[in-house]
């Protein structure tokens, strides 16, 4: 007997594994597992997703006008050159499924995010893993892997899960070394906690050249991971080809109206940005006086570095112990390290408390 096959590389992709949400028989969790909000959901944004529950027998509009006049309006950016989706992956997916394929390859960073080598897998592109330099992309590195087959650079600005960010400058210097007919996509998801004077999330290169694409979320701080919306900004030949292909009602209506009160919100964004501010770095102090080394990160979350995959693995158990849910990243070939997002005040107290208790028993 025979039965439908996939292609065959299809099979060789592993598939996403989300951040684990509850742990069973423990009665309170604290979910630091996925680089959510601190805040949870904005109000003005409750308050529309419960505006439009009678009106979600329609279909949405499809352009997302509305909601890319908001964008265009909160970012001073051209609505026409913001295409929105369910969630910057779904973006990520008709990227690869329209510019690369069999025969086309997609460079990425070694321990970049595993959309980018899943979508350009499922797309039939041969997708090129760069090795970094202390788990910074290694941009050189990076130019020294394009051949005349590459037409897709995917670059996280910060990068999830190492928290790592590169200047301004590099990256568009970056840009102008790469040849003219590869897409760079800057992955700018975590764009809106930097604070640092050296960084654009990308709309300098996007206004500036016609092979730049930046994506963005409001799965982070503006707490709408359940709602799925993401957006890029783009040259305007990208937008045509992007709204050929997007799949037609691809961003729900109470998702829409959510994503419009959030941008909206007074505050939201700088209250959040403020409090990782001050916040993750005092995560980062906690765990480092626990004698745990902790990379530099400039996202809502930090990496703690445990040396050996069995310390990871033995502080991610004795956390769950105590309810504390952190993302092990062995799938991104960082098997002794554990992602920790930055969580509320009482929350980063809790974690830095069950760091310090676990190093100083595995001391004896």
């Amino acid at each position: 007997m025979t039965t439908p096959s996939p292609r065959p590389e299809i099979l060789t992709i592993h598939p996403y594994v989300a951040g684990v949400s509850e742990i069973p028989g423990v009665n309170r969790t604290v979910k630091l597992s996925s680089n959510e909000g601190a805040f949870g959901v904005p109000p003005s944004a409750r308050a529309a997703i419960a505006a439009v529950v009678s009106d979600v027998f329609r279909y949405p509009d499809g352009g997302a006008g509305a909601l890319r006049t908001a964008l265009g309006t909160r970012w001073g950016l051209d609505p026409a050159r913001i295409v929105c989706g369910a969630g910057s992956d779904d973006l990520i997916y008709q990227l690869c499924l329209s510019y690369g394929g069999p025969g086309r390859d997609v460079i990425m960073s070694e321990h970049g995010f595993s959309i980018y080598d899943i979508a350009g897998t499922y797309a039939g592109s041969r997708v090129i893993k760069v090795p970094e330099r202390n788990l910074t992309a290694d941009l050189d590195a990076m130019l020294a892997a394009v051949s005349a087959s590459t037409r897709l650079v995917f670059l996280a600005n910060p990068n999830n899960p190492t928290g790592s960010m590169l200047p301004a400058e590099d990256v568009a210097r970056f840009r102008a070394a790469l040849p003219p007919d590869v897409l760079l996509v800057l992955d700018a998801a975590y764009a809106e906690y930097v604070t640092r004077s050296d960084y654009d999330a990308g709309v300098k290169l996007v206004d500036a050249t016609d092979n730049t694409v930046m994506t963005r979320t409001f799965s982070k701080i503006f707490g709408l991971g359940g709602m799925r919306v993401g957006w890029c900004y783009a040259p305007p030949a990208v937008v045509d080809v992007l709204d050929r292909v997007r799949s037609p009602f691809n961003v729900s209506v109470p998702a829409q109206a959510a994503a419009i009160a959030a941008l909206a919100e007074p505050g939201w964004v700088e209250a959040g940005r403020e409090h990782n501010a001050v916040q993750r770095p005092r995560l980062a102090a906690g765990l480092e006086a626990a004698g745990i080394k902790v990379w530099p990160s400039e996202g809502n979350f930090v990496l703690a570095d445990l040396e050996t995959t069995e310390a990871a693995n033995a502080a991610d158990a004795f956390l769950r112990s105590r309810g504390i849910i952190v993302r092990k990243v062995g799938g991104y070939g960082l098997p002794q390290c554990l992602r920790v997002t930055v969580g509320t005040t009482e929350e980063v107290d809790l974690v830095i408390e069950a760091f310090t208790d676990f190093m100083r028993q595995s001391r004896g």
